[in-house]
């Protein structure tokens, strides 16, 4: 886990003043890991440290702090059992911190934020953790020490376009828009094919002819082409490799990636390029529902992205399941 800039920045804009509360330790079961947060305004929050009444005590207590406009931080333990009725049996340090405009400027362009609860200066055992990790090139894992909390900041979100705003195009946004790991452009020929309610962070792009869209998204951008026609499926798929792409999967059966593997031959694109492109989509031992489709593919795309983490720390990765890693070229 990492501090989200992106979305911390986003919701101080929107509402001026923000407490973010992350979980700093946890001893025993808890519902949420070290380095999980939420984000709290007066009239609304975002995220989650685990719900029930951990999380509605600790929503309670950042709204108070909003109110008081006292300390910038603060830091509680909560016995889940014998403070909160909850049956995790384990306890869980928050620590919780006010944001505004002029306090975003103290993790601005940092790869680590380390702050105390009193404030002061750096413990010596907090300078020697820093040390240790930037010795090694690694970047440490989020973790509480002496008061300290201790953060990776969240590296660029992963630009990722979605072509197809039908069933599977749907599913997919449902799953994968509250995650933090993207950033998401969804692509289709007009603003009557998208729904009412587009999740936030969420572009929508209506584009007569979406082939068109591609020279718009980044070189590093994974694409995923699930539209309703085959024809505007295949021009798609010609766009993206003749624009250079970071992944691109393909919805489809065997018989269509054939056909398909044929016809960008006879386009012009070298084989090895065109079996850069996954097709199907998704895992097939989940099935073919769309939420089963996006279950797979989101399963995929978390666990690469949590795999270029672990290397940007210098944690040795334990591979993944092969199944999994197929469903998405990434």
């Amino acid at each position: 886990m990492s501090l989200d800039l992106t979305s911390l920045c986003k919701e101080v804009c929107d509402h001026r003043r923000v407490v973010r509360v992350v979980v700093a330790d946890v001893k025993g079961s808890a519902p949420r890991e070290v380095g999980a947060a939420m984000l709290v305004w007066a009239t609304g929050q975002s995220g989650t440290i685990g719900g029930g009444e951990l999380e509605w005590q600790a929503a309670a207590k950042a709204r108070k702090m909003l109110s008081d406009k006292g300390e910038p931080s603060h830091l509680d333990r909560y016995p889940l059992g014998p403070a909160l009725g909850q049956c995790c049996g384990g306890s869980v340090t928050l620590f919780s911190d006010v944001f505004d405009e002029k306090r975003l400027q103290d993790i601005d362009r940092k790869a680590v934020f380390a702050r105390g609860s009193a404030g002061g200066e750096r413990p010596f055992t907090v300078e020697r953790a820093l040390q240790r990790a930037r010795d090694r090139g690694e970047t440490p894992e989020p973790q509480l020490i002496d008061g300290w909390m201790i953060e990776p900041i969240n590296p660029a979100r992963k630009p990722l376009w979605i072509y197809g705003a039908g069933h599977v195009g749907r599913a997919l946004i449902s799953v994968l828009a509250p995650l933090p790991e993207f950033v998401i452009t969804w692509v289709d020929t007009g603003p009557g094919r998208f729904p009412e309610n587009v999740p936030t962070g969420v572009t929508i792009l209506p584009a007569p002819t979406p082939a068109h869209a591609v020279q718009l998204a980044p070189q590093d951008a994974q694409h995923l082409v699930l539209t309703y026609s085959h024809v505007m499926d295949l021009d798609l798929c010609h766009a993206i490799l003749s624009h250079g792409h970071g992944g691109l999967g393909l919805i489809g059966s065997d018989t269509k990636w054939a056909r398909f593997r044929a016809r960008l031959a006879q386009l012009g694109h070298e084989l090895p390029k065109i079996d850069q492109i996954n097709c199907p989509i998704g895992d097939r031992k989940l099935g073919k529902h769309p939420q089963a489709i996006a279950i797979g593919v989101a399963t995929a795309l978390v666990k690469d992205a949590a795999k270029k983490t672990r290397n940007h720390r210098g944690i040795p990765s334990d591979g993944g399941d092969a199944d999994a890693r197929r469903a998405v070229d990434t």
